[in-house]
């Protein structure tokens, strides 16, 4: 469904049913990534404003995972692969046609938010191995990440919004 500022309008089902995904872009030209289908799945669909495309996969198949930036040049981060509890610091880029491995965040995470973009994003909270809810926040600078000042409380299940929209 689309929201117009009003009301929530039905629009084409994507071609894989899955849960637990993540998505970057704006409710014209978006990306829906990974998730459970199940099992977890590396499956990536490219939003028209009308259509869903099945593009290229990711490398990794994962669930969870956090995502930043636009349909045609996004970051992927983070993520897990339940129900073998494995955690993954693996962050990919899209071009707009391809996924290609960047490097990794500090911190194994799912369940986690992003927002910015594939050169400047940042990814906070999330669950990690060692605690359920983790406060821990990293930028991303397009070549490497850094950890900041961490959130007040930690949280998971949580989602970020593209930077720059309101």
């Amino acid at each position: 469904e689309t929201f117009n500022g009003t009301n929530w309008t039905e629009v084409n089902a994507m071609n894989t049913s899955r849960r637990y995904l993540t998505g970057a872009g704006t409710s014209t030209s978006s990306l829906a990534i990974g998730g459970f289908a199940p099992p977890h799945t590396a499956v990536v669909e490219s939003w028209n404003g009308t259509n869903w495309t099945e593009v290229n996969d990711l490398n990794t198949a994962r669930r969870s995972e956090a995502a930043a930036g636009t349909a045609t040049a996004a970051l992927a981060s983070g993520g897990g692969n339940a129900p073998s509890t494995a955690f993954y610091a693996n962050v990919e880029s899209w071009n707009g046609a391809s996924w290609s491995e960047k490097g990794e965040i500090n911190t194994l995470r799912y369940r986690c938010a992003a927002t910015g973009s594939n050169t400047a994003a940042i990814i906070a909270g999330g669950e990690v191995p060692s605690t359920a809810a983790s406060a821990l926040v990293e930028s991303w600078n397009g070549s490497s990440w850094t950890e900041t000042t961490d959130l007040n409380t930690g949280r998971q299940y949580i989602s970020g919004s593209p930077a720059g929209t309101s």
